[in-house]
């Protein structure tokens, strides 16, 4: 995964930044503003064409007006027209110099734009996407997302590793802060998905705000990257089948499970603490996911040691806790769910 340097493009280290107005209309608008800026010129030009003077047949013609502001606003400045009088010299001074840069800095711009930094833009995204691998794909940043990013950061996971995807341009500014890359573009359009490489991240993380965007990331996601474990967030408990059916791996429902934690501060006061602080890298016991190890096969969860203790493995897509048979001795290939101290409150490796 490239540096943090290696990855910085523009202002919000996008991938691509989709334009307000097509491209055409841009430049338009552009060559329409620097046409208007000479013509302004040359009517300028015209009403004080009694100050100027033509060393050639000492009679300015409109078409010498037009001339003359042409090789004005370009500084060329042959020299056989020229102003002559006071108000010509102050007129070219005060009003005709502005305008001359306002004419260059319009075409420079556009130049820059249509040009230069398109090309320079295309060649770093090459870069960036040629070092996108094993990252992680968030798409959507509003509260889930943004916690979840900031929940993958604090338990170690660099920030040049996560790329965010979304359509609100503030948003993207606060991952940003985060260290994040950022693109702003559509994640339910398969060309905004390749651009960030999705079928060689590691995970991809979906909260769209809305249910059935949602659900159609995911199909788009799984159409892309077939391989690539997928959570999304559903409100619905309806809709948490069809999430899986599109393909999610894991499904949560922050609806349900803020339900949980109600019901389970009902039945003690410090249930809910504890079930937030399993799930918050800030608390005093963390609950992670590894696969299971050499020194661990032939145990039992509760036999693992090392300060961690087993409270469930997954064994060919079904589940097994500790207290049942299958609990009492791990297999190579099992994944283990372990429940550790956190470093600053105890001793424990995963």
């Amino acid at each position: 995964m490239a540096r943090r340097k290696a990855l910085r493009l523009q202002r919000h280290r996008t991938l691509r930044r989709r334009l307000s107005l097509p491209v055409w209309a841009d430049l338009f608008i552009r060559l329409g503003a620097a046409l208007a800026l000479v013509f302004l010129v040359v009517f300028i030009h015209w009403w004080d064409r009694s100050g100027l003077v033509d060393n050639l047949d000492g009679h300015v013609s409109f078409l010498d007006v037009v001339y003359f502001t042409m090789i004005s606003i370009t500084t060329t400045g042959f020299g056989d027209i020229a102003p002559v009088s006071d108000r010509a010299r102050l007129v070219e001074a005060v009003i005709v110099t502005p305008i001359r840069f306002a004419v260059l800095f319009i075409f420079v711009g556009t130049a820059y734009n249509f040009v230069i930094k398109r090309s320079w833009e295309k060649f770093r995204m090459a870069r960036i996407q040629d070092r996108l691998t094993n990252h992680v794909v968030v798409l959507g940043f509003g509260v889930s997302g943004s916690e979840a990013v900031a929940e993958l950061i604090a338990r170690g996971t660099d920030a040049d590793c996560i790329v965010v995807m979304d359509t609100s341009e503030d948003r993207l500014s606060l991952a940003e802060e985060m260290g994040c890359n950022v693109i702003n573009a559509d994640a339910t359009r398969d060309e905004s998905l390749q651009d960030v490489r999705i079928n060689e991240a590691s995970t991809v993380l979906v909260s769209a705000g809305r249910d059935d965007s949602s659900i159609l990331i995911v199909l788009t996601v799984r159409h892309l990257a077939p391989d690539v474990p997928i959570t999304v967030v559903v409100r619905a408990p309806d809709n948490e089948l069809l999430a899986r059916q599109a393909g999610a791996t894991n499904v949560i429902n922050p609806v349900r499970f803020t339900g949980l934690l109600l019901a389970g501060s009902a039945s003690g006061m410090h249930t809910a603490d504890y079930l937030a602080d399993l799930a918050s890298v800030t608390g005093r016991v963390q609950l992670l996911e590894r696969e299971a190890r050499p020194e661990d096969i032939g145990k039992g969860l509760r036999e693992l040691g090392s300060g961690s203790m087993g409270l469930r493995l997954y064994r060919n897509g079904e589940a097994f806790g500790y207290w049942e048979p299958e609990g009492q001795r791990i297999e190579k290939g099992d994944m283990i769910v372990v429940i550790r101290p956190t470093p600053e409150c105890g001793p424990g490796i995963i």
